[in-house]
């Protein structure tokens, strides 16, 4: 691991992708919420942007501050979109609550040129130790939820994610993981970096 980046304010993940994207690109932001990352966007880089949520209130709070969101589905409505629509789409702190996270991500990496994922890391050393102490499905910063009411149904592991973008064919670009409020540069998914991350972003492509 390599490259420390220091606190940013908010959300950490939102800043870093917000890194990653080029000025005036056409994005598209899924599971956008109350449009905290197109609104960062619109910002700091002129982007072309829209937004796809599925709760009323994350797309009344959205269409509120002027962005372009409508109501819908990432498992579901994501292919009504044509191919190569956008230069980036994104997927953050959303991928582990679809229903079918390896479809929505073939759907997002044929309608994006690339793609950026963030995710709880599951295998973090403390998920870990919670799970081996306590015998009890873990409750962390990134996993704030009981077991009986979360609504993160594939968790996943920084290992489990770099696993499933080989077998789609999504080749990673970048990849940071953040162990609280800083940020690291990971040069390749392996151990350390499964077992330090709380969170993970990355930054897709095709390889084919």
């Amino acid at each position: 691991m390599s490259n420390g980046y220091g606190p940013t304010a908010g959300r950490v993940d939102l800043d870093l992708i917000a890194q990653m994207i080029a000025p005036e690109s056409r994005v598209l932001d899924v599971g956008c919420g109350d449009g905290d990352l197109l609104a960062l966007l619109r910002s700091q880089k002129n982007i072309d942007g829209r937004g796809v949520e599925l709760s009323q209130e994350g797309v009344n709070a959205s269409v509120a501050r002027g962005l372009a969101v409508v109501q819908g589905d990432a498992d579901t409505d994501l292919s009504d979109y044509p191919d190569d629509a956008f230069d980036y789409v994104i997927l953050s702190q959303t991928i582990q609550a679809t229903r079918n996270p390896k479809a929505v991500l073939r759907q997002m990496k044929r309608i994006g040129r690339r793609v950026i994922v963030s995710f709880p890391n599951f295998g973090n050393w403390r998920v870990r130790l919670q799970l081996l102490f306590n015998g009890r499905m873990p409750e962390t910063r990134s996993l704030g939820y009981s077991w009986y009411d979360t609504p993160n149904i594939h968790l996943c592991t920084v290992r489990d994610f770099a696993s499933l973008c080989d077998d789609l064919g999504l080749g990673i670009e970048d990849a940071l993981i953040l162990t609280g409020e800083k940020a690291w540069r990971i040069s390749d998914p392996g151990m350390l970096a499964n077992l330090f991350a709380i969170d993970a972003v990355f930054l897709l492509s095709r390889r084919d």
